[in-house]
């Protein structure tokens, strides 16, 4: 798939993720209210999470594999890509397409939700937010990101064979990482997911945003790709090293 297609198979991806994804606080309190389950059962409430996590990412691995390798976090492309699972033919323009795709397709999901949501549970949406000091908020986010990344590649390319558990895992380390961070930045874990509700908020355009969102877990993520490669190098490095 060309640079341009791609770029638009991420937003479309990215606009559906988001608006789904935006709605895991709603459903989990609409599930977990409809089988009794009390707000003090945070055991309960957090394998619900996880369960619709699952689900999302389940769903949004065969439609990114159908849409040609679409992406919705920026991180990860960039992150593949360096361990050269993108493609070897990516290029700047390739990139240079891809991360506005996916910033413009948060930014549809996100007023896309924000508008179909019932009216009672709006309150329920939002993006994240830096909860703590600017530098302490940048370096969560991007050792987050750099935990996730790894965990992520580490599944995907030597963790279990089967995609179900593939995704229980990766869904487990999200929900894990999310309420790690919780008290920090959100946590986002993903740019695009994180510029969407700032534009609607409209503090896309800011230092503190750009800083926390984007430069640090695009530092993490890098990071992670390349420690995975120290750890893991490919089967031809190691013959040229032996």
């Amino acid at each position: 798939m060309g640079a341009v297609g791609a770029a638009i198979a991420d937003g479309v991806l990215t606009f559906m993720w988001v608006f789904c994804a935006s709605s895991l606080k709603v459903l989990t309190f609409v599930i977990a209210t409809a089988f009794g389950v009390a707000a003090t059962q945070r055991l309960t409430i957090l394998f619900i999470t996880t369960c619709l996590v699952f689900t999302f990412l389940f769903i949004f691995g065969i439609m990114g594999a159908a849409m040609g390798g679409a992406t919705f976090n920026p991180t990860a492309t960039a992150a593949f890509h360096v361990v050269d699972i993108a493609g070897r033919n990516s290029n700047s323009l390739f990139f240079g397409l891809r991360f506005p795709a996916q910033a413009a397709g948060a930014v549809g999901g996100a007023l896309a939700i924000s508008h179909f949501m019932p009216f009672q549970y709006k309150h329920m949406l939002g993006g994240p937010s830096l909860k703590v000091g600017l530098h302490i908020g940048a370096m969560a986010e991007g050792f987050l990101t750099f935990v996730l990344t790894f965990i992520v590649l580490f599944v995907v390319l030597r963790g279990p064979n089967s995609p179900i558990l593939k995704n229980w895992l990766i869904s487990l380390s999200t929900v894990a990482l999310a309420v790690s961070g919780s008290g920090y930045t959100g946590p986002s874990m993903n740019p695009a997911s994180a510029f969407g509700w700032a534009y609607l908020s409209n503090v896309h355009n800011t230092w503190d945003h750009f800083y926390v969102y984007w430069i640090c877990p695009f530092i993490g993520a890098i990071l992670a790709a390349r420690v995975f490669l120290f750890v893991f190098p490919p089967p031809g490095e190691k013959q040229k090293k032996a």
